[in-house]
């Protein structure tokens, strides 16, 4: 039985798709006389299969080699477009992240938009959402990857324009979408130029291949700048930061997904390419410049919001510009540890946001104060998330930081200061939002 579901990992992507299609009676309004709940509970019941297939695949491929699964798409004359699928412990682990936080983000969404009117189309989409990072997740095919960011692309927009009746959410959904496709297409280039390069467009093809490649260092700076662009724009980094600062104007349950995978979906690509990107030193200088600007702009930027998601959604920015640092000085398995400890400590902090801002009815960190005492599980969970967040021990960040200034004396300089300012940056600016919302008079 464990072998089969092994084999069947595509199921799991599969399983918030079929969710989506699910919910389509209610969220096109042909069911009326049960409400839009019942759509919600498919959508819900679909993840849960995903989370229990995924289980059962991460403890089957635990200590375990990689394997691969081929899916041929087209095969005419020389050409052969296939899907290429990893079964290893790091992409199943990341396609059950993806599950868990879509599981814990429709449980909350049940509550949190209870009396909208459009509840069934919003768990369809949830559903599109969580089945294109899945798919990403354990994708080992740079075709089929770059197909479905285009998915996620869409979804974002979908999902960021969800109230389309103000005019700030159709403005905010446009710009997120335009600032993807920027990046998008720079992207499809290189993809197009790699396949002629490589012969080959599967991940574990390109490692092998990039090991004895001979490029010319301009043909090897343009792709990699190519390559680098889509995961820029995905993961809100300079200069195509400002559409996660905008896209808050959608719903909290969907910003819950947006600030913690759909961000490390663009981060989880670039470690892939890692190889191949190692090909020119002036795209590894890229990567770690951008990510410091990043890092420290947006570090800067969140202490001067007085909107709460805002002042989230702009440290969001900076934890994956520590990201971008790590891939572009060649530390793949630093960038892991940073993307998923983030993932995890920002759904928190996300989670206890949205229990304030339906509690409250306002965003606004100005007008807020004194709900520790009335709300003390949303505290600790804020507690627990910011804790996270500036790498106290023993949470997650705390280990990504130890192992990257291991060996302090061997570590660049402007690599510590770099970590150090953003990270005080971060506290202070967490602790600034725990100020005004949960200390003082209410």
């Amino acid at each position: 039985m464990t072998q089969f579901l092994l084999q069947a990992c595509w199921w799991v992507p599969l399983y918030g798709l079929i969710g989506a299609i699910l919910t389509l009676p209610w969220s096109t309004g042909t069911v009326r006389t049960t409400g839009p709940r019942p759509a919600a509970y498919f959508n819900l019941l679909m993840t849960v299969l995903a989370f229990i297939h995924g289980s059962v695949i991460f403890t089957a491929t635990w200590d375990q080699p990689p394997q691969q699964l081929l899916v041929h798409w087209v095969q005419a004359a020389d050409l052969d477009l296939s899907f290429a699928i990893e079964i290893s412990t790091v992409s199943v682990g990341a396609m059950e992240l993806v599950s868990v936080l879509s599981l814990l983000a429709q449980i909350y969404a049940l509550g949190y938009m209870e009396k909208d009117w459009a509840l069934a189309r919003f768990f369809g989409l949830m559903g599109f959402f969580e089945a294109a990072i899945s798919g990403i997740a354990i994708s080992d095919s740079l075709l089929l990857t770059y197909a479905l960011l285009e998915v996620l692309t869409l979804s974002t927009y979908l999902l960021v324009g969800f109230w389309y009746a103000q005019p700030l959410v159709v403005t905010a959904a446009r710009d997120a979408f335009l600032t993807k496709r920027v990046g998008d297409v720079p992207l499809l280039m290189g993809v197009v130029t790699l396949s002629t390069l490589a012969g080959s467009l599967n991940f574990s093809d390109l490692e092998t291949w990039a090991e004895t490649a001979t490029l010319s260092p301009l043909v090897a700076t343009l792709l990699g700048l190519a390559l680098i662009s889509a995961p820029t724009a995905k993961c809100a980094q300079f200069p195509f930061h400002l559409w996660l600062d905008e896209a808050m104007e959608g719903p909290n349950p969907a910003s819950i997904m947006r600030n913690t995978v759909v961000v490390g979906a663009g981060a989880y690509v670039l470690i892939k390419l890692q190889p191949v990107l190692a090909l020119s030193p002036v795209t590894g200088g890229v990567l770690v410049v951008l990510g410091a600007v990043t890092a420290v702009g947006a570090s800067l930027v969140a202490i001067a919001q007085i909107d709460i998601k805002r002042a989230l959604s702009h440290s969001t920015s900076a934890s994956l510009g520590l990201v971008f640092i790590a891939v572009g000085l060649n530390q793949v398995d630093i960038a892991l540890l940073l993307l998923f400890a983030h993932s995890i400590a920002k759904g928190l902090l996300f989670m206890s946001v949205g229990s304030i801002i339906t509690t409250t009815n306002t965003q606004d960190l100005t007008e807020m104060g004194g709900l520790w005492s009335k709300m003390p599980a949303t505290t600790t969970a804020y507690l627990v998330g910011a804790a996270g967040m500036v790498a106290l021990l023993p949470l997650g960040n705390f280990w990504a930081m130890r192992r990257w200034l291991n060996g302090f004396w061997t570590v660049p300089l402007w690599l510590v200061i770099v970590l150090l300012l953003v990270n005080g940056l971060t506290a202070l600016n967490l602790t600034r939002i725990f100020g005004l919302v949960f200390v003082g008079k209410p």
